[in-house]
């Protein structure tokens, strides 16, 4: 997340990086899976503590961290995600070639 912030500040050039790759609806969706997994968080811990599996079941389908789709911060692409830096192969490799992610150097041997 914090390279997402230094990204979006006007200190880097993001130039040759797409927007919106996915529909704004589906990066809305995964905003609202992302909230309802945060507010349910530690009543679903108490209830498996408790072996309340009917309970758990009741819960809305999306407040399972299971669910989550992980997607791209920068387009929001869902496919060919990096976990280690929170974006696609793409737009991945785009920053690097720009000098925009720390510690990230092209392979030469």
């Amino acid at each position: 997340m914090l390279l997402l912030s230094l990204l979006k500040s006007n200190d880097y050039d993001l130039q040759g990086v797409k927007e919106n790759m996915a529909k704004k609806s589906k990066i809305a969706k995964a905003k609202h899976q992302r909230e309802l997994i945060k507010q349910y968080a530690e009543q679903r811990i108490k209830l498996k503590e408790n072996k309340d599996y009917e309970a758990l079941a009741k819960l809305p389908k999306d407040s399972n961290p299971n669910r989550l789709k992980n997607r791209d911060l920068i387009d929001g692409r869902p496919r060919a995600y990096m976990r280690k830096f929170g974006m696609s192969r793409i737009n991945f490799r785009t920053l690097a070639h720009q000098g925009h992610i720390p510690g990230v150097h092209k392979a030469s041997w």
